[in-house]
């Protein structure tokens, strides 16, 4: 062919020498990305939010009043916002940065006549690639060997339908492998490919921003909130004849108090460090939305394969000629022992044996391949296949050699909906699949050399003590006559994948979480209910429903039995999406996982699509949410621990900030009706707003995770992420916050308004330092948490104290704030008026706890 002597490369694939030599030349096989903002960008960023410019339109109207003091210290807590929300979001961004390189994509590539699996950026121009159902292609190449190959090319050029690509046909990076395998010769990389010269329109698409809507209702409620305050003390304030002025500036700073414009920042900085902590713990958050989802599930569906089992599928048994074969061996190392009747034999004296596993080798289309640096053997395509090619080596066939000595004809891959996979060669037929479909089929039998009348009862028999075994079974027929269409069943192929070791607590995890596990295989019935009973997910009185009674039931009255399901088997990517459909239906907030090219459409159907990070397909990890890096069941009970720790650091903050501003409104506003003078002057509120607020909900964002997130049923946030419990418990501190202020106001404004309006000042600051570490738990008390878990809420709060310290004592800050020096005796009655708050919410927890 042309396009070898063009790209200077061989049928055999290029040299070590010529790679590196090519790789210098060509750069990696990258794709230009959006670059990272730069910090100038991510701080004018911050002003543009609903919240901000209320906090702006204030500061130019009390420098218009030619309140220069109040401007300046409204612009300075708007510049340290800015400034702090910067510096998180830079860390925010660099942490997602930084997941990317957990997860990368690899490719099958022939050099030196080998093959390797490689990073797909290291691919060059002339490589010779090893297309496999499920891969996304890595560059563009031209077919040189196709064998069925259909590429759906949707994302390049809009077409709904998978296309067949022949010999000479060029196949484009991005593009997705449906069915078929094939080798291509790689004729450009990186922004020379045809995805490549628009990269950058691509690279320009924005991500998700977490929580978004929830965020948005919330600033909404809220600035509606501070607008209907704001109207109804500056009215009762002139009516108790407050003069215009003051009333305005005390408005102006009511709402500057009010208005949590930390908030974003500090949910900015909780979902960041989630993700990462996720991270760790081997899920990678590729949409940041899904952290909404993640501590809601309802219902988790796993698919079997790698996710509860290791994902080493191993044929540990085989049945032939009426006899049964025991094969040794660990995973995909290709040796391994085999025993007849509890006796070592040779294989390559039994000739039944010997032509089972040449014809299930012929049709296995997988690869095994053998890695130096972690003296592992690799599997490239369908595991399943890549286990027959194992057994076929034990025996003592090699793939390669076969396919020289036979050369296919044609190749139809695995058909979901028949269950089974033909190969045609010069004068065979080899099919392969699920028992059921493939005896179905059978008229006559391999027996000794001949085709022979079948006998279908006894091959029954053998094949359901094989699935009762708990093996996922495989039938091999064959048709070695073209004067024929019967076909003749040859064996069975029984293969085993271990459960993972911590895989039953971990369902026991979930399930004291109230979240129901439910299995989905295309696993036989029997194969299913074995192992699912071994895993713990098959309790007694659950039910079992096949692909094909599923297909018989309306949705009626599928979703009458769905709830007592815990096991679907021989299910095909059709039935998942509608069993996805059929709990969402329920009002059920459903996982999904997957690792075909097929469950694609369920997995971007479900709440939470989470795919394989090891065996799961590239469109797998495209479509879904989350990428489990090891596979591992879990993993996911993990994931949905740190998704409800997200939350309930969510809820702390919130309850901190809002019950902050509720009880300065509550200060103000009585004031005002009991015609007393104000007890806080604008400038005061705005230095509160900053010390309290700024510095104390940032470090309360950094409270470890909670313990026993998993014993109960997560209860699903509304719209403005505020429950029951968080108002009542706002309105509580609000009360005792401004209560509290009042009492010692009242003491002292009639004899000294200075020193009546500094103690306002610090009771309303100790207060808040007390309420944060209420915040921390709805029933622990504070006492029983360690103090020191949080170390950024103690630096916090000793900052806190510090600067009121400052406000109280220093004299710039005094002439600034118009406070005055206090007592010891003063100091003492306000901590102790302030520490009513821990008294009356230690009671509040110790009745919750006793209840």
């Amino acid at each position: 062919m042309n396009i070898f002597k063009e790209l200077q490369t061989t049928e055999k694939g290029l040299t070590a020498f010529e790679v590196e030599k090519r790789l210098e030349e060509y750069g990696k096989n990258e794709l230009p990305e959006k670059k990272p903002e730069d910090l100038f960008s991510i701080f004018i960023n911050q002003f543009k939010s609903p919240l901000i410019y209320i906090l702006l339109g204030a500061c130019v109207v009390v420098s218009l009043m030619g309140e220069w003091v109040d401007a300046i210290v409204i612009l300075i807590v708007l510049m340290l916002n800015a400034i702090i929300g910067s510096f998180q979001e830079g860390r925010a961004q660099n942490t997602i940065l930084a997941l990317k390189n957990f997860v990368e994509t690899k490719a099958t590539v022939l050099r030196d006549d080998q093959e390797f699996i490689i990073s797909d950026s290291e691919i060059v121009p002339g490589d010779i690639i090893i297309l496999q159902e499920g891969e996304k292609i890595p560059a563009d190449a031209k077919i040189i060997i196709s064998n069925g190959l259909r590429v759906d090319e949707a994302a390049m050029t809009g077409e709904s339908k998978p296309i067949y690509k022949n010999i000479e046909d060029d196949v484009l990076k991005g593009t997705v492998v449906v069915s078929g395998n094939a080798r291509a010769v790689v004729f450009a990389t990186g922004q020379n490919t045809s995805i490549g010269k628009i990269a950058d329109k691509i690279s320009e698409i924005d991500t998700e921003i977490p929580l978004k809507n929830n965020i948005k209702f919330l600033s909404t409620l809220i600035i509606r909130a501070v607008l209907f305050l704001a109207i109804i003390i500056f009215i009762v304030g002139l009516w108790h004849n407050h003069s215009v002025e003051e009333m305005i500036l005390s408005v102006v700073a009511l709402s500057v108090s009010v208005i949590p414009e930390g908030l974003p920042v500090v949910i900015t900085l909780i979902l960041a460090m989630g993700v990462w902590r996720m991270g760790k713990r081997n899920a990678l958050v590729k949409k940041l939305q899904a952290v909404e989802a993640l501590g809601q599930a309802d219902i988790i569906a796993v698919d079997k394969t790698g996710t509860i089992t290791k994902n080493e599928l191993v044929i540990k048994k085989v049945f032939t000629n009426n006899n049964f074969y025991e094969i040794e061996g660990i995973g995909y190392e290709p040796r391994g022992d085999i025993k007849m009747s509890n006796e070592y034999i040779n294989p390559v004296d039994d000739s039944d044996l010997v032509y089972l596993a040449k014809l299930s080798s012929l049709c296995a289309e997988a690869r095994i391949i053998y890695s130096k640096e972690d003296d592992l053997w690799h599997i490239a395509g369908d595991p399943t296949e890549a286990a027959i090619l194992v057994f076929g080596q034990k025996v003592g066939f090699h793939k390669e050699e076969l396919n020289k000595q036979y050369p296919k004809l044609e190749d139809n891959v695995f058909d979901y909906q028949k269950k089974y996979k033909s190969s045609f060669y010069k004068k065979n037929l080899i099919v392969m699949g699920a028992p059921e479909e493939v005896l179905e089929l059978c008229t006559k039998m391999y027996k000794n050399g001949k085709n022979v009348r079948i006998k279908r009862d006894d091959i029954e028999k053998n094949l359901l003590k094989m699935l009762n075994e708990g093996l996922r079974v495989i039938a091999v027929a064959q048709k070695n006559d073209n004067k024929t269409e019967e076909l003749s069943f040859v064996g069975f192929l029984g293969m085993k994948d271990a459960l993972r070791l911590e895989v039953s607590d971990s369902i026991l995890k979930a399930q004291n979480a109230g979240i129901k596990v439910v299995m989905i295989t295309g696993d036989h019935k029997i194969t299913a209910k074995s192992i699912a009973e071994e895993a713990g997910i098959y309790l007694k009185d659950d039910k079992i429903i096949t692909g094909v009674e599923l297909d018989n039931m309306s949705d009626s009255e599928a979703l009458k039995e769905i709830g007592s399901v815990s096991v679907f088997a021989r299910v095909n990517p059709e039935h998942k999406l509608r069993i996805v459909n059929l709990f969402r239906s329920l009002g059920k907030t459903i996982a999904m996982t997957g690792d075909g090219v097929n469950d694609a459409p369920s997995l971007v159907a479900a709440d939470l699509g989470i795919s394989m990070g090891r065996i799961g397909t590239e469109v797998a990890k495209e479509a879904s949410d989350i990428i489990l890096l090891d596979d591992n069941f879990e993993t996911i009970v993990s994931a949905i621990e740190e998704g409800r720790g997200i939350y309930k650091s969510i809820k702390k903050v919130l309850l901190y900030l809002l019950s902050t501003g509720m009880a300065e409104v509550f200060v103000i506003l009585t004031a005002l009706l009991l015609d007393m003078p104000l007890p806080l002057l604008a400038v005061q509120i705005i230095w509160l707003n900053f010390v309290t607020d700024g510095i104390l909900d940032a470090a309360l964002a950094f409270d470890p995770k909670e313990g026993g997130l998993l014993k109960n049923q997560f209860k699903k946030p509304n719209k403005f992420l505020i429950d029951k419990l968080m108002v009542q418990r706002m309105i509580m501190f609000s009360l005792i916050m401004g209560m509290g202020t009042l009492l010692l106001f009242k003491q002292y404004y009639m004899i000294d308004m200075t020193k009546a309006l500094t103690i306002s000042l610090t009771v309303l600051a100790v207060f808040q330092w007390f309420n944060v570490w209420n915040c921390r738990s709805e029933t622990r008390s504070i006492f029983n948490k360690d103090i020191f878990s949080n170390k950024f809420l103690v630096f916090g709060t000793i900052i806190a104290v510090l600067l009121q310290l400052a406000a109280v004592y220093n004299p710039f800050m005094q002439s600034i704030l118009g406070t005055t020096a206090l007592t010891i005796q003063e100091w003492g009655f306000i901590i102790l008026m302030a520490s009513s708050i821990v008294v009356i919410e230690e009671g509040r927890k110790f009745l919750t706890r006793a209840t």
